[in-house]
Order: C-alpha cells, then sequence, then structure tokens
C-alpha cells in the first residue's frame, strides 16, 4: 500500500479503465484532486508485479443532504484480483483517513449496477440513504439480486 503520488495518473487510469470506470483523464481527474484530503488517496500493489490491483479515495465532499461530508470514493479493484477483499481493504483506509480527519458525516454513492462493489459495502456495515422516491424498490431489486436481506425499516433515513 502507498499513497498517490504525481505522476501515478497513467496507471491510476489504467486501472480505473480495467475495472469498469471507462474515458478518465487528467480532465475528468481534477475535480477529485481538488477535493482529495492530504492523504488520502491510496493504492495496493500487486508484490510481484508491481501493478496497480486497487484503489479508494478520501474527499472533502458537502452536499445538501451531507453539509460537512466527507466521501468515500473512486474505489476500484483490477478484474484481476477481485474477490480478494481488496475493496474492503483500501475502503476502510479511507474511512480510517476520513475519521482521523474529523468527519463524522461520511457517505458514498455508487451505481445500482455495481453489485460486487455493493455487497462490500454492506458487509463493512454501510447502509443505503433512502432520500429519492424510486430507491425503496431499487434497493429491493439490489438487494435481491445479491440475496442480501432488504431491511429498510432498519436503513437510516
Amino acid at each position: 500500500m502507498r499513497l498517490y503520488k504525481q505522476g501515478d495518473e497513467t496507471d491510476f487510469f489504467s486501472l480505473m479503465e480495467r475495472a469498469g470506470y471507462p474515458n478518465w483523464s487528467r480532465v475528468e481527474f481534477e475535480p477529485y484532486l481538488q477535493k482529495l484530503l492530504p492523504d488520502g488517496f491510496f493504492f495496493l500493489f500487486h508484490r510481484q508485479t508491481g501493478d496497480m490491483t486497487a484503489t479508494a479515495m478520501a474527499l472533502h465532499n458537502p452536499s445538501p443532504l451531507h453539509p460537512f461530508g466527507g466521501t468515500l470514493s473512486c474505489v476500484a479493484v483490477d478484474p484481476q484480483h477481485q474477490g480478494k477483499g481488496l475493496g474492503a481493504v483500501v475502503s476502510s483506509l479511507v474511512l480510517c483517513r476520513l475519521i482521523a480527519a474529523g468527519y463524522q458525516n461520511i457517505y458514498l454513492c455508487t451505481d445500482d449496477w455495481r453489485l460486487p462493489a455493493i455487497k462490500t459495502y454492506l458487509k463493512m456495515g454501510w447502509e443505503p440513504l433512502l432520500f429519492q422516491d424510486d430507491m425503496y424498490e431499487r434497493w429491493q431489486r439490489v438487494c435481491a439480486q445479491l440475496n442480501w436481506h432488504f431491511t429498510p425499516e432498519a436503513w437510516s433515513r
């Protein structure tokens, strides 16, 4: 594991592409850098090859729902290394960084189709925030796909 340093961009963009986030470039990357906490951009590398295998960012990211929010963002794992818990490792590193920075309101955003990532987040104890009308049905569908018990009454609102 190590932190981001200038020059990691090419390998990061390549990892994002392999993980299903196409078209990353300096233009896409710059807004994230503007919100990035110092020492909040983590990478895992494969020991034998030196290849970048996983990443995640800790962002200062206030929003209307989270006015003093920090975000777990840009979690990505190389498909050749999925299923080894690397997403949980980089996510945990980010959470530790956000907590150390004093954030008490930490959130993440993801897409419904990112089922392995969602399962990792649920296993880590994250709870969906059902703040839009369609979210109940969307989460019901996601939980069914993951064979995860759908418990909206237990989730924070």
